[in-house]
């Protein structure tokens, strides 16, 4: 196998690289009993079916001319049901199976393997149903019923849910953009995190983890070192439309949901979910269990979150997206409040928006302005700090009350004017910059703050919440930091201290914050490719025979295990001769174990020893 092919079957069968030393490991996940179940759980029921009939027709043969073709299992599945099998679909089936090790590419045809095939044995305690259920049993009929109620109603009531989910989503980012959210190592975002961005989204705590997963599928947001940050990509949904951001949130939704699932969903024009698709899906995904049932719960509860559903009945927009139809996103937005450009400044610093802002607008206007109500008409409230925000980031007095002029129809009122005017003049009060020269009270220094006025630092020095900034006072109008000169910049920002960010020549610069998720070339920092790329070097500089190798790793597990076997043993003559055996050595190629049946001891050479298996019991 290629290193993308074993990657591949690793993430299917949910390999992790923790534990795996070498190549013998890995095979021993594989071949795990609760690894090869769960495997089988995820697998809807024609590939199920595929399995069960190549372990029907070969037997678990370790020979490898024996095989099943596709004709093969066609044939076979036939016996169960009078319903045509397409070709095609087996062959895929059968491929998708053997790129997770759960079949066997054998020339042109497959074979199964001993671990997979005893799931398939009616009288274990798989759920795993018998090969006759899985091919003969007919899918559940799928009637479609329609509420009788207005489809426009519906269609309204979803396109709430809509801008809503979309709204929140935005506001999600815009937050995690400012200040990222911590991730607890037991998983799940902190308690203090998950207040802050609730109350930012205006939603329940309960549902940010639910958002933040969907954020997390379309690729807007992803954890780093522990936190979760916005990408490049949630920074460019970020100046889309909003019907445009609703279609690639919802379209993500969609591609993640189980093909079966979403089949006869997209299906299923303005019907009720529920009890059906329940019922076929259970169908569908025969072996699911539990698991399923809370896929089925998550993605109906997601569906109505999104606007795809609204009281559990197909939205227009919605089914349009399942039948994966361009026009999905055009018939949303028609639904959606129209953007707007203006706003209206208030003499008491407020400014109100009579609809939701064009995202272009929204953008700047945040930051020069926080946010004070998140309604459909929000509002936003101008401070000295929130305008010093705005100069940090390059703005000038000029630029803001330009700006504002071209939104606000009715003017700027003359307090405006004032707080920008006051907080321009104002701005650049304290400077930060980089400290290069030596200095005997700082040599561990890396920044400085200046001012030419004093007060400004006796405020600074007895500001408890500035404490871990380990700031020294060298001078009357200067303190040094061993903090990096952006980090003390913007912990004085947030302060609302009247900050700027200056370079050597003293020059002020405009500083970004760089919190940002980056993205992650393809296999680049792959714990799993690095730890195939491991293996790999291990069994080139290691080289053996890898057939003995594998056999003497599993007679040393049943050394420790005290376990019985049974012992293919090839003779001189060419007879195969089995043994029931109970392992006690292995060295120098050679197998000293008991024979259970004869009672004595027996030496075996490992060259002549075809197969072994568990022992059934007795």
């Amino acid at each position: 196998m290629t290193d993308a092919q074993l990657r591949h079957a690793m993430v299917g069968r949910e390999i992790r690289a923790s534990g795996i030393n070498d190549l013998f490991d890995l095979a021993e996940a594989f071949l795990d009993r609760s690894a090869v179940r769960r495997a089988l759980t995820r697998l809807d029921r024609t590939t199920l079916a595929v399995i069960g009939a190549v372990g029907r027709i070969t037997g678990g043969a370790s020979d490898p001319d024996e095989r099943a073709s596709i004709g093969d299992v066609v044939s076979q599945l036939s016996e169960y049901s009078d319903r045509p099998w397409d070709t095609a679909v087996i062959a895929r089936r059968a491929d998708h199976a053997s790129a997770l090790l759960l079949l066997e590419p054998r020339g042109t045809g497959y074979g199964s393997y001993s671990c997979v095939d005893e799931h398939f044995d009616t009288t274990s305690s798989s759920p795993v149903p018998s090969l006759e259920d899985l091919a003969g049993s007919p899918p559940p009929a799928v009637t479609g019923r329609v509420l009788k109620i207005d489809q426009r109603a519906i269609d309204r009531l979803a396109a709430d849910r809509a801008f809503s989910a979309t709204t929140a989503t935005a506001e999600l980012l815009m937050e995690l953009e400012r200040d990222p959210a911590r991730e607890l190592a037991k998983g799940g975002v902190s308690l203090p995190d998950t207040k802050r961005l609730a109350h930012v989204m205006a939603v329940d705590p309960g549902t940010v983890a639910v958002f933040l997963s969907l954020a997390c599928r379309a690729g807007l947001v992803a954890l780093e070192n522990g936190s979760w940050l916005i990408t490049e990509a949630g920074a460019s949904w970020l100046q889309q439309s909003s019907g445009r951001r609703w279609a690639e949130v919802a379209g993500a939704w969609v591609a993640a949901l189980p093909f079966g699932v979403r089949r006869v969903l997209g299906s299923r024009s303005h019907a009720i979910w529920g009890d059906e698709l329940r019922t076929y899906t259970r169908w569908y995904y025969p072996a699911g269990g539990e698991w399923m049932a809370s896929r089925v719960a998550e993605c109906a509860r997601d569906a109505e979150l999104l606007g795809v559903t609204a009281n559990g009945t197909s939205s227009t927009p919605g089914t349009l997206l399942l039948a994966e139809d361009d026009t999905a996103e055009k018939v949303m937005t028609s639904r959606f409040p129209p953007a707007v450009e203006t706003v209206y400044l208030q003499h008491d610093l407020s400014i109100v928006a009579p609809g939701p802002l064009a995202p272009h607008v929204d953008a700047r206007l945040r930051a020069l302005a926080d946010p004070d109500s998140r309604t459909l008409a929000s509002s936003y409230r101008i401070s000295t700090a929130s305008v010093n925000r705005a100069l940090a980031h390059g703005e000038s007095a000029e630029s803001i009350l330009a700006f504002l002029t071209k939104i606000a129809p009715t003017g700027i009122p003359q307090p405006v004017r004032y707080l920008i005017g006051e907080a321009a003049a104002r701005y650049g009060l304290l400077r930060v910059g980089p400290l290069h020269d030596a200095d005997s009270a700082g040599a561990a220094a890396r920044s400085y703050l200046r001012t030419d006025h004093p007060n400004l630092l006796d405020m600074i020095r007895v500001d408890q919440s500035l404490s871990g900034l380990a700031l020294t006072r060298i001078a009357p109008d200067r303190m040094i930091s061993r903090l990096e000169p952006d980090l003390l910049f913007w912990a004085l920002t947030d302060a609302r201290y009247p900050v700027a960010a200056e370079n050597e020549r003293r020059e002020i610069i405009a500083l970004h914050r760089n919190r940002m998720a980056k993205a992650k070339r393809s296999g680049e920092n792959d714990a799993l490719l690095a730890l195939i790329a491991r293996l790999r070097r291990q069994a080139a500089e290691a080289p053996s025979d890898t057939g003995q190798a594998w056999l003497s790793r599993r007679l040393e597990v049943a050394i420790r295990e005290r376990a019985t076997l049974s012992v293919s043993v090839a003779m001189p003559g060419g007879a195969v001769v089995d043994y029931l055996l109970v392992p006690a050595s292995v060295g120098n190629g050679r197998l000293r174990a008991h024979d259970r049946k004869s009672a004595i001891e027996r030496t075996l050479p490992l060259s002549s020893i075809v197969s072994l298996s568990p022992a059934a019991a007795s």
